[in-house]
Parts: structure tokens; sequence; C-alpha cells
């Protein structure tokens, strides 16, 4: 599966509303540690049919970084029934990222 771009309008359908654990990455262009965690998560969201994996960019979504309290990226974060089940900062590698789900 595609990894699905996070933003005010979708967040509702796409995370609270999922019918699958969603593994959502804060993240910003800039940021070098993001840009270490991305082909990760590409691999995950090939490889892992049953979970969705979404981003929202920092810069273009400052409400929803406001709204989750988020102080510093990459922050991962999974959500199960609108809940959060698991979050983690900074780069990390696969086994543990996929360790959260």
């Amino acid at each position: 599966m595609s990894i699905v771009n996070i933003n005010q309008n979708n967040f509702s359908k796409e995370v609270i509303q999922s019918d699958r654990p969603v593994l959502l990455d804060f993240w910003a262009p800039w940021c070098i540690p993001c840009r270490m965690v991305a082909p990760i998560l590409d691999e995950i969201a090939r490889e892992r049919a049953d979970v969705k994996v979404a981003k929202v960019n920092i810069d273009e979504q400052p409400e929803l970084a406001g709204r989750f309290g988020i102080m510093s990226i990459p922050t991962l974060m999974v959500m199960k029934g609108g809940e959060i089940t698991g979050q983690a900062m900074g780069a990390r590698p696969k086994h543990q990222i996929l360790g959260l789900l």
C-alpha cells in the first residue's frame, strides 16, 4: 500500500476512523533523521497490508502537530480505534518501528 499524506481535512477519515492500525509519522522535509526513516516507512507500507502508514508534514500541518504535542521529529505514533497505542521519537531501525505495532 502507499503512504497516505495526512492533513486537517482527512485526519478523521484516514486515522481516527481507520479499520487498521495507523503508523503515523510526524516529519518535515528539512529533517535529516526524518529522511533516514522515510525508506523504512516505505518498506513497511509495501510489506504490511494490515497497517496504514501515514505522514504528517509538521510545516504544512502545525495544528495537527500541536494537537499531539509534537516537540521533536521524527515522532512515530501508532493509533488504533482513534487511541494512541505506541509512540517513539527520533530515527529508529525497522525492527523497533515494527515493535510499536
